[in-house]
Order: structure tokens, then sequence, then C-alpha cells
């Protein structure tokens, strides 16, 4: 099966698990998500109050993966979701 497929599947699994993942591992669902569908965070994605915490940390997350190709990425969220699911 082609990687994009294994991905588009990845996300309808993601919101069908059994128990909610923790915080850490959302941020990581999160982050390469946007990898993998967007490429590297811009400055257009800084969150716009810098009181929003939650925002910052999706932001930094997303930052901290640049560089990563979109097919890496698409492959690591198919492959965390994978082991969520068992």
């Amino acid at each position: 099966m082609e990687l994009n497929e294994l991905f588009v599947q990845a996300q309808a699994a993601s919101k069908l698990l059994s128990s909610k993942p923790s915080n850490e591992t959302l941020l990581q669902l999160y982050s390469l998500f946007k990898q993998a569908t967007n490429g590297d965070a811009g400055a257009e994605n800084v969150p716009d109050n810098p009181f929003d915490f939650v925002g910052k940390a999706k932001y930094d997350a997303w930052r901290a993966l640049a560089g990563k190709t979109k097919e890496a990425a698409m492959q690591e969220y198919v492959d965390l979701v994978n082991k969520l699911k068992s």
C-alpha cells in the first residue's frame, strides 16, 4: 500500500483509539501531521497571543521537526498510530 494511503488510514484510526494518548503523544501526532501536510513551520505559524501556551507548545513541537521530509513525517505518524492501536 502507498504511503499516502497509509497516512490517510492512520489519520482515521487516530480518531478511534480506545484510550486518549498523553498530551506529549498528542503533541507528537500534531507536529508529525503538520510537518507531513505543510512542511516546516514558518513565522506565520507563531501564535499571536503570547499567553496561548497550547498554541506555543504545538508550534514549538512542529518547529522541532524542521528539515524532516514530508514522507519521513508521514511514516513516523503511521508508525506512531499503529503503536498506539496495539
